[in-house]
C-alpha cells in the first residue's frame, strides 16, 4: 500500500510515521452485505497512525485526516450497532446512525489524552443508536426522562428468563435502576407487545390467517354482493371445466397440456411426430376438445 510520511511531535523529538494512502468511503444505499464486506476490507490503523491523524486534524483543520480516521473505524460502528438487533430495528439504519456518532466523536476526540479512538467514540456512537431506537422503536413514546431511558436499555439484560418477571425480580431491578416497580412493570409490558404491520408483509400475503390493519378499512369501490356473486360464479365455472376435461380421452387431455397449460408449449408437428398423425389431426383433436369444455362451462 503506497504510504505518505507525517512528522508528529512527541515532546522536543519528531518521529515520522507512515499514514495509510486515501480509501474510498464506503456508501451505506445499497446491500448492507456489500458495505460490510467494503468495510472489512479497509485494516484497523495502528495506534501511531491514529495518534498522527489526530494532530493533523486538531491542528491544521485536516479533514482528509478526518475523513480516515472515519474510515478506518467505520467496523466497529457495525460491531456496537449489531449489539442493538433486538429491537426489530433494520440493522442498516442502525449503522447509519452510529457512523454519525462515530463522526461527532472524531470531531472532539483530543489525541492529547492518549487513548484509542474507539474507547472514545462508543459512547458517542450509542448515544445516537440510543436516540434513533426511542425515536422509532414504538409510536408511542416508552422512555422520556433518564432513569426511564436508563431502565429501556438495560431492562433486556437483567431479565433472567423469558417469562413475565415476579414481585422480587421487579422490586430488585428497580433497586438497581433508580426507578419504581410501577415503572418496570409498565416497561416490560410496553416492551413486550408487539408491533402490527399496518399491511402485510410478501411473505404473508397467501396466509389465510393474517389481517393487518388496512384490511379492515372499508373500500367504497367493491360491493361485498357482488364479490361473492362473482366468487361463486368462478367456482362453479371452474367445477363445470373440471367434469368436462375428466370426459376428454387421454390423447385429448395430454394435447391440451401441452399446448395450453406448460410454459413451453409444444408444436403441432411435435404432437403429430408423439402420436404418429398428421399436424392438422392434432389441430382437429385441439379444436373438438376445446369446443367440448366450452359448452360445458356455457350450458
Amino acid at each position: 500500500m503506497t504510504t505518505n510520511t507525517l512528522a508528529v511531535k512527541h515532546s522536543s523529538d519528531a518521529k515520522a510515521v507512515a499514514i495509510p494512502a486515501p480509501v474510498t468511503m464506503p456508501v451505506l444505499s445499497g446491500s448492507l452485505e456489500s458495505y460490510i464486506q467494503s468495510v472489512r476490507e479497509i485494516p484497523v490503523l495502528k495506534k501511531a497512525e491514529e495518534q498522527a491523524l489526530a494532530v493533523k486534524l486538531k491542528e491544521n483543520n485536516d479533514l482528509e485526516a478526518a475523513s480516515k480516521l472515519i474510515m478506518h473505524n467505520l467496523r466497529f460502528v457495525i460491531k456496537v450497532a449489531r449489539g442493538y438487533g433486538g429491537y426489530g430495528l433494520p440493522l442498516a439504519d442502525l449503522v447509519q446512525e452510529g457512523n454519525v456518532g462515530l463522526m461527532k466523536a472524531v470531531k472532539r476526540f483530543d489525541p492529547a489524552v492518549n487513548v484509542r479512538l474507539v474507547s472514545f467514540a462508543v459512547h458517542w456512537i450509542r448515544a445516537e443508536i440510543h436516540e434513533f431506537i426511542l425515536k422509532n422503536w414504538k409510536i408511542v413514546k416508552v422512555a422520556t426522562t433518564k432513569a426511564q431511558r436508563k431502565l429501556f436499555f438495560n431492562l433486556r439484560s437483567k431479565k433472567k428468563r423469558l417469562a413475565w418477571m415476579n414481585p422480587d425480580e421487579v422490586a430488585d431491578i428497580a433497586k438497581d435502576l433508580g426507578v419504581t416497580s410501577k415503572d418496570v412493570l409498565e416497561m416490560e409490558k410496553r416492551m413486550s407487545g408487539q408491533d402490527i404491520g399496518f399491511d402485510l408483509g410478501s411473505d404473508q400475503d397467501d396466509d389465510d390467517h393474517a389481517y393487518s390493519p388496512s384490511q379492515y378499512l372499508p373500500n367504497d369501490e367493491v360491493d361485498p354482493l357482488q364479490t361473492a356473486e362473482t366468487e361463486d360464479w368462478e367456482n362453479h365455472t371452474k367445477k363445470l371445466f373440471n367434469e368436462a376435461l375428466s370426459t376428454l380421452d387421454d390423447r385429448s387431455k395430454d394435447i391440451l397440456a401441452s399446448r395450453w397449460l406448460v410454459e413451453e408449449k409444444a408444436t403441432l408437428q411435435e404432437l403429430a411426430d408423439k402420436y404418429e398423425v398428421s399436424a392438422e389431426r392434432i389441430r382437429q383433436i385441439e379444436n373438438n376438445a376445446i369446443q367440448k369444455l366450452k359448452l360445458a362451462v356455457v350450458e
